[in-house]
């Protein structure tokens, strides 16, 4: 008997799944596109992004200059969101943004625009123009928006970004010290790289090792100069000891800071 309710109880759920299968199909192949877009925002609604964007896809065009038209661009572009396919979602966002500058969406559109871009940003090392288009639009929505309940995040993906590139930049300087004589003078180089740095990112996170990285090079170069510069090379590494003591008196990077100081006063003053 327990086997036989088991199985009516099966069927009857087949029965609900394949009419329902039945009816997603119906309405797919339909031209009713109010259908179709009902469709859709109750899929959406339920989680079911990939269907959903399917649907979005075809309602985009079809119902363009409706009365429905912002809220599926908008839907399209929260369903590639929630795909985690934050290119498409980003294109979407922006398509409603602009499209309906003054709409219901626009505010949320305007921050998803710019958090789609943030979460595709590649790593620090890789080509930064999109982590630049990330901080640009969310800027924008910053500066547009300075009441909104998204701002505190929009500043710290900002932020993020920034020490991204900041990232980004130390790399380079370090590579250059790392390199040091080699085909040219290289310490040089970590030099205007770290000070461009400091100039480009000046609250990063990272400005402290960009200092110390400017004190360290100078340090170096005027060690492994020749001798008719050694004095104005060290002197310049004492200039940037005192800037470097001054700013950041506490840093773990003091105590080396101390011995490349000695040694370049003990120079000079001999």
């Amino acid at each position: 008997m327990k086997r036989i309710k088991l199985n009516i109880l099966f069927l009857l759920l087949c029965t609900v799944v394949l009419g329902g299968c039945s009816g997603y199909n119906k309405i797919m192949k339909a031209s009713d596109y109010n259908a179709k877009y009902n469709l859709a925002k109750s899929l959406y609604v339920e989680g079911k992004y990939t269907n959903a964007s399917t649907i979005l896809e075809e309602c985009v065009i079809m119902l363009r200059g409706t009365s429905q038209a912002e809220e599926v661009v908008y839907m399209l572009a929260s369903s590639y969101y929630n795909l985690s396919d934050y290119i498409s979602a980003a294109q979407y966002y922006k398509n409603c943004y602009m499209t309906y500058p003054n709409g219901v969406y626009s505010e949320q559109s305007r921050f998803y625009c710019g958090k789609s871009l943030f979460l595709d940003t590649p790593d620090p090392r890789l080509d930064p123009t999109s982590t630049y288009q990330a901080i640009e639009e969310l800027q924008v929505f910053v500066e547009g928006y300075p009441r909104s309940t998204h701002r505190a995040e929009a500043e710290e993906m900002i932020f993020t970004m920034y020490d991204r590139l900041a990232e980004k930049e130390l790399k380079t300087a370090t590579l250059y010290f790392n390199m040091g004589n080699y085909l040219g003078n290289n310490y040089e180089a970590c030099v205007i790289v770290a000070q461009n740095a400091l100039l480009d990112f000046p609250s990063s996170k990272y400005r402290e090792d960009f200092s110390f990285l400017v004190l360290k090079a100078k340090f170096q170069m005027a060690e492994e100069s020749v001798l008719e510069k050694k004095e104005d090379r060290y002197r310049d590494s004492i200039d940037e000891y005192y800037a470097f003591k001054n700013e950041f008196p506490e840093s773990a990077f003091m105590k080396d800071a101390e011995k490349m100081f000695q040694k370049a006063t003990k120079y000079v003053n001999d």
